[in-house]
């Protein structure tokens, strides 16, 4: 690569000055530019004008650094000596040529009232400041982007259009503002914050029902999948959502918003009351996005150390309305929201797929770019699985953690439960499992061992609980 060539324009204003624009030169050229300097390039018996001339205009001088302090903004403005002479260059090539990026003015001191000193012609534009010894090597990385036309912060290629905006047919849940909206006032813990919360849930919940699958024509499964699809963008929103509660606003009053909202959710998974015809796997597209919704909200709950939070969720109860397949009002737990997809079967059979993976799968590809980490969405599954099966009041298994397939043989505890060798950490993170003491499991974690209760099971992997929750050392240590 060749280097590149810079042109410093200066004041004479005294030795001191002088000596500091001879260091920033050659500070430079160790850095790769070629300087060009009046002190090393302006021999005896050369014309200082045409000398002057030819740095500002050559095509070769890709840049020119204009040294301002106060003397140079005084012969500038004056037009006087060599500084007035480069002045009228210079403002002439400013003014003319629409391409800026040639000149830059450095400023190297300040007035009294720390104000830099520029030309008249060149206050409107962008300066680099050297004057402050602190923030001297930060700007002067600036200074080298500039020459070699590499800035800091680059422009991103211009993607494509999201394909759910790309047809006519895509539908919208309509959220958007009101996301912005309720986002800034859980930030900056606004007044109306809950208010604007509620708002938002009470538009998604509604307008979910745009999302209802009717008429489908091809593959039931495929249009399944290509439902999941189109929600994307407003399931990130809603992920985003969550983690700006978890990070700003976890109070009690939001919490219990988060929990009415999944509640209002709940019926999407079923038939509604002015459907008399259906199949189980009508609601299947509802039956994915709720669940992973709900995992999501746990996952950011347990990132981001929120465990009060996130066992809220798991303890409280949902209401179940009396159009529900259930036949009458009742409260039910968490578990509610993962439910079989008799479609993901279908597909498995269909395109002869691996069973599980299908679901999990889909868990997995439409992670990426969540800003949630895969391993998040395993620890919440895991955890919601422990809980379910301590809190379970017959044998069938109420909770089926399909993304801890992924796990194949691990036996490294999650985060949450290695912390929890520290009693302090463990006092904190024991709600999760709704239990007083590492004891308090034990019972249920022999009756694995032993054969009384069965665990998930892929193929020739199942699940190593004892391992996972790092069972031996809860608690050992302060």
């Amino acid at each position: 690569m060749t280097a590149p060539k810079l042109f410093i324009s200066y004041s004479w204003s005294g030795v001191e000055h002088e000596q500091w624009v001879v260091d920033l030169a050659a500070e430079l050229r160790e850095s790769g530019v070629d300087v060009i300097l009046d002190k090393w390039d302006l021999k005896e018996g050369h014309d200082a004008v045409s000398f002057m001339e030819k740095m500002v205009t050559d095509p070769e001088i890709k840049k020119v650094a204009i040294i301002c302090d106060e003397e140079y903004a005084i012969k500038a403005d004056g037009r006087k000596g060599g500084v007035g002479t480069e002045t009228q260059i210079i403002s002439k090539e400013v003014y003319e040529k629409q391409d800026q990026e040639k000149f830059v003015a450095i400023v190297c001191k300040k007035n009294n009232e720390g104000k830099p000193f520029l030309p008249t012609y060149y206050k409107s534009r962008i300066y680099i400041d050297l004057s402050e010894a602190d923030r001297y090597s930060e700007n002067f990385e600036r200074l080298l982007r500039w020459i070699f036309d590499q800035p800091l912060y680059v422009k991103p290629e211009l993607g494509n259009k999201p394909s759910f905006l790309s047809e006519d047919e895509h539908v919208s849940l309509g959220t958007t503002v009101l996301f912005k909206r309720c986002v800034d006032a859980l930030k900056n813990q606004k007044a109306y914050a809950s208010g604007a919360f509620d708002e938002y849930c009470t538009v998604f919940t509604t307008n979910l029902e745009k999302f209802r699958i009717s008429n489908p024509d091809g593959e039931f499964d495929d249009v399944v999948i290509k439902n999941i699809k189109e929600f994307e963008p407003f399931r990130n929103e809603a992920i985003q959502l969550f983690i700006t509660i978890a990070q700003y606003s976890p109070s009690e009053e939001i919490i219990k918003r988060l929990h009415r909202f999944f509640e209002s959710l709940i019926p999407y998974m079923s038939r509604p009351p002015n459907i008399s015809q259906w199949k189980e796997w009508d609601f299947d597209n509802y039956k994915f996005v709720v669940h992973e919704l709900f995992l999501y909200a746990l996952a950011i709950f347990l990132k981001y150390e929120r465990l009060d939070q996130a066992n809220y969720l798991l303890q409280q109860q949902y209401y179940m309305s009396e159009n529900s397949d259930y036949g009458r009002d009742v409260m039910v737990s968490f578990t509610v929201f993962r439910q079989y997809m008799t479609s993901l079967e279908y597909r498995n059979t269909r395109l002869r797929l691996h069973g599980d993976l299908v679901r999990a799968d889909l868990l997995k590809e439409r992670c990426a770019g969540t800003g949630i980490e895969f391993r998040y969405l395993l620890q919440a599954d895991f955890v919601a699985f422990m809980r379910a099966e301590i809190e379970a009041t017959d044998e069938f298994m109420p909770w089926w953690p399909e993304t801890l397939l992924y796990l194949r043989s691990s036996n490294s505890p999650f985060e949450i439960f290695a912390r929890s060798v520290s009693k302090t950490y463990f006092d904190k993170a024991k709600v999760l499992l709704a239990i007083e003491t590492p004891k308090d499991i034990e019972p249920l974690l022999e009756s694995y061992d032993n054969g009384k209760r069965k665990l998930p099971r892929w193929g020739p992997e199942k699940l190593h609980p004892t391992s996972l929750l790092g069972y031996k050392h809860l608690a050992t240590r302060p």
